[in-house]
């Protein structure tokens, strides 16, 4: 039986523009063959049909009508100065990597990202996707740099840029999408706020691979220390405001595997890492935890 992987539809935004979409497909149908991979999400229409042969009611236009994406009702208000990732060289997921066929059509994976750059239209995904699994088998979170591309193995970091103002961001594409045929990549929300778009819902965007970064050589690379984790952004920022005046770095809150915590950095040293992480503890500040 094939993999099951996620499929993303075009579907209407919070702001009337098209944003992202899933409809449910079986996996294993007699289309797909063990080389391919049929797409699966979740929606709501009762009975599935195969692939290349959907009722007229799961067509893209009805699922464009009847799905919903939104904006969250309060976003943390750091995400327009969300860090980029950090680029380095991962192995290919187990999942996602295969040639899939999404309504009857057929698509392939690059080997490589090596090379990628690409101008188009960019749109985002939020509420309704968050916290469901993408094609790579990763948990989509939209308070994260993540990106669903079509053909992009999974996963890979690009760099998007906003051709309207200039802002840009590195993303890493964990996902499959968007299946519109104006778009060509479908970024996250927090992407889009730091890209500048996500009132406006789509944007002209050049998309380029981005090189994993080399690593220094020297021992006193710049460090971070993660303290504390918080359901609510509003207990992270008050745990920040009460650890800023004791440290020498800046401090501030980012969103973590599902929940909030303080990150303070950049350190240049393993010393001041090893001296804030004590600092933290006798402040009971935990879990914390060291970035390299």
């Amino acid at each position: 039986m094939a993999r099951s992987v996620r499929v993303r539809a075009f579907a209407a935004g919070l702001f009337g523009v098209g944003l992202g979409g899933c409809v449910a497909l079986p996996s294993g149908t007699a289309s797909s063959a063990s080389s391919n991979e049929t797409l699966e999400a979740t929606t709501n229409f009762s009975v599935p049909q195969p692939v290349g042969a959907l009722s007229s009611a799961a067509q893209p236009e009805a699922i464009a009508s009847a799905s919903q994406d939104h904006a969250p009702p309060a976003p943390p208000p750091n995400l327009a100065s969300l860090p980029d990732p950090v680029v380095v060289s991962i192995p290919k997921s187990p999942r996602g990597n295969r040639p899939y066929v999404v309504w009857g059509k057929r698509y392939t994976v690059l080997d490589s990202a090596e090379g990628y750059d690409s101008t188009g239209t960019a749109s985002w995904y939020g509420t309704k996707f968050n916290g469901r699994e993408t094609s790579s088998g990763e948990v989509y979170d939209m308070f994260d740099l993540t990106a669903a591309h079509r053909s992009l193995p999974l996963p890979s970091f690009v760099r998007v840029t906003n051709l309207d103002n200039g802002k840009s961001t590195v993303v890493r594409v964990n996902d499959r999408g968007p299946f519109h045929p104006q778009r060509i990549i479908d970024l996250s929300y927090a992407a889009a706020v730091k890209l500048g778009f996500h009132e406006q819902g789509v944007a002209p965007v050049r998309v380029q691979t981005a090189a994993p970064q080399a690593q220094p050589a020297m021992l006193d690379a710049p460090m971070f220390v993660r303290a504390g984790r918080f359901e609510r952004y509003r207990d992270a920022d008050a745990a920040c405001d009460e650890l800023a005046p004791m440290v020498s770095a800046d401090a501030y809150v980012i969103r973590a595997h599902g929940a909030f915590t303080v990150r303070i950095g950049p350190l240049e040293t393993p010393r001041d890492a090893e001296r804030l992480t004590a600092l933290l503890a006798f402040q009971e500040r935990a879990p914390v935890t060291v970035e390299e």
